[in-house]
């Protein structure tokens, strides 16, 4: 069961807000709870959370959206990932970097930074749907 089968953009635009929202509460809930005891399973953790949403964004909202419509949320997820880790170190006053990973650690939050991108991809139609 789909929520929509035509897609308003203020309606695109709000369901892939509140799935990043989502997304974003369990990658730091990962982040706060696995990662102080293993890193690579909160790296795991945090991956796994991202791609779950994906899916249910994918099968809930989007349906029958293809390749381009997916890459555009990841974009899109990765943008408020950046905008929220820049207000919450201005807000706190120190480095935060539980959403898009610590620059100690480059390759790891490298594949953060596709994961955001292109989770949604992977669960979209190869074309799209009219």
């Amino acid at each position: 069961m789909t929520i929509m089968t035509r897609h308003h953009p203020l309606t695109i635009a709000a369901f892939a807000t509140l799935f990043w929202t989502a997304a974003a509460a369990l990658v730091v809930a990962a982040h706060v709870d696995v990662d102080p005891f293993s890193p690579m399973a909160g790296a795991a953790a945090t991956i796994g959370a991202i791609i779950v949403t994906a899916y249910c964004y994918t099968r809930l909202v989007a349906q029958n959206a293809g390749a381009t419509h997916a890459l555009s949320v990841g974009i899109a997820w990765l943008a408020l990932s950046i905008v929220a880790e820049i207000t919450m170190s201005t807000r706190l006053g120190h480095s935060w970097f539980s959403l898009i990973g610590s620059p100690d650690r480059p390759l790891l939050r490298n594949v953060f930074l596709f994961a955001w991108i292109f989770a949604p991809t992977l669960f979209a139609r190869r074309e799209e749907s009219a």
